[in-house]
């Protein structure tokens, strides 16, 4: 039975940026004649691409491309490289900050990405490749794909940032606090940091790489994708640190507000408790009660109780007990 791999997609790019579709069905791993390099995009869950790595990659490399779970890395292998980054994940009806990871091997001529759930910014580049402007160089195209994955998280971290100056506003001008706001805004900013800050690592280390696939002219360039991931690193610090103020804001003024409330009733508690006890008292149903008698009883005993009231009331107020 023949080997039919399926990729997601597949082109021979040619130095002017020209992309002609690879239509085998068991691709080689290197580029047709005429081409500069070849990049195959592959799923993760295809059961296909673990036999198509170990016959055509290095053992490390290929294993590399079927770990169930990832984070951000970029190591040297021989004269290629094991990339694993993560993109902001943009797929309809799911959170963003559930990052989608992109595992690739980089060769001099032969690029392979593979993933599990779609990532937009693969998507921009296999729709230039079909328009004709695909990366004329394995390291253009990692120059454009880690630009692309970087104005997304710069996106998100934007949004975060704004949503935690509405909360500042809503809190400390308005004093409304929304509980359903920020404790989901704290778990975005969270999650973010976790694969952001690594991905930072891994893109510094892709810019400072000493192999020849990264020609020189890319360098200063992927350093700049490196320093502006930098950036969205430390914005996110800056959010989680507000966040993290904001809620031992709220803690403390739900803590006071609670107190406040326990010392009223406690004072209602200590004035109504001395009437409580003459009423007791008085409503016994026992002969020999006072005014029994009296006809003017009742409300002789009402004003002397209202009298103690405000006697204790003024005692409060003299203490400064309220």
């Amino acid at each position: 039975m023949a080997h039919v791999l399926s990729p997601l997609a597949a082109f021979d790019i040619a130095e002017d940026g020209r992309a002609s579709p690879v239509a085998e069905d068991w691709p080689a791993a290197a580029p047709r004649a005429g081409a500069r390099w070849r990049w195959l995009h592959l799923d993760v869950t295809n059961p296909a691409m673990a036999g198509w790595a170990a016959e055509h990659l290095p053992e490390v490399g290929a294993a590399a491309l079927s770990q169930p779970e990832t984070r951000p890395r970029c190591d040297a292998l021989g004269a290629g490289l094991i990339l694993n980054l993560r993109g902001v994940n943009m797929n309809p009806g799911q959170e963003s900050d559930d990052m989608v990871s992109l595992r690739m091997w980089v060769g001099e001529a032969l690029i392979v990405s593979a993933r599990v759930r779609k990532v937009f910014a693969v998507d921009a580049l296999r729709q230039a490749a079909l328009a004709g402007h695909a990366p004329p160089t394995p390291d253009a195209f990692l120059l454009r794909l880690t630009e692309g994955l970087t104005d997304r998280i710069e996106a998100v971290s934007l949004a975060l940032e704004d949503a935690t100056d509405t909360l500042e506003e809503e809190i400390f001008d308005h004093d409304r606090f929304d509980a359903d706001a920020l404790a989901p805004t704290r778990r975005k900013v969270i999650r973010l940091r976790r694969y952001i800050g690594p991905q930072r690592e891994a893109l510094n280390r892709l810019a400072q790489s000493p192999l020849p696939l990264i020609g020189p002219e890319m360098r200063p360039m992927l350093a700049e994708t490196a320093n502006r991931a930098t950036r969205a690193v430390e914005e996110l610090d800056a959010v989680s640190a507000r966040l993290a103020a904001l809620q031992e804001h709220v803690n403390a003024e739900l803590s006071a507000r609670m107190g406040r409330n326990g010392y009223v009733l406690s004072v209602v508690a200590a004035i109504f408790l001395p009437l409580g006890f003459f009423t007791g008292l008085f409503g016994v149903n026992l002969a020999g009660i006072p005014g029994t008698a009296a006809p003017h009883a009742f409300a002789v005993l009402t004003v002397m109780l209202s009298a103690l009231g405000l006697g204790l009331f003024a005692l409060f107020r003299w203490r400064k007990w309220l």
